[in-house]
């Protein structure tokens, strides 16, 4: 029986959590970027040449870009308010135990989660 378990467990730790395509916030953002860009410059090229239709996607992808960042943005905040408070929890459990190591590395997680928030506000 406890074979089972530790070829499952093998199988489990080998197999790719995220799904295919998947893409981190920061990959995400940066593309978000790019299509920002790209959709500027095809807005800016339409609008030159009197193309409505090609200065309209190009609206239209500068808003999918910049929607794109945002999200991104989102899910950095949401991260660092978890690590904040599973940092606050540690803490409060360091000063309980007395356990200033605990504490104090309790406290660096609130603080780098607060930094993680504050980075994506902007």
């Amino acid at each position: 029986m406890g074979m089972k378990w530790l070829v499952l467990f093998v199988v489990i730790a080998g197999t790719r959590l995220a799904p295919r395509g998947f893409m981190s916030n920061a990959s995400t953002r940066n593309e978000g970027k790019g299509e920002e860009i790209g959709g500027k410059i095809k807005a800016g090229v339409g609008k030159l040449i009197g193309n409505e239709q090609m200065e309209a996607e190009g609206r239209a992808h500068e808003l999918k870009g910049k929607a794109k960042q945002e999200a991104a943005k989102g899910a950095e905040r949401t991260k660092g308010k978890v690590q904040e408070a599973v940092g606050a929890v540690k803490n409060r459990v360091g000063a309980v135990l007395d356990d200033e190591q605990m504490e104090a590395e309790g406290r660096a997680k609130e603080l780098e989660g607060e930094a993680r928030q504050d980075r994506n506000r902007k």
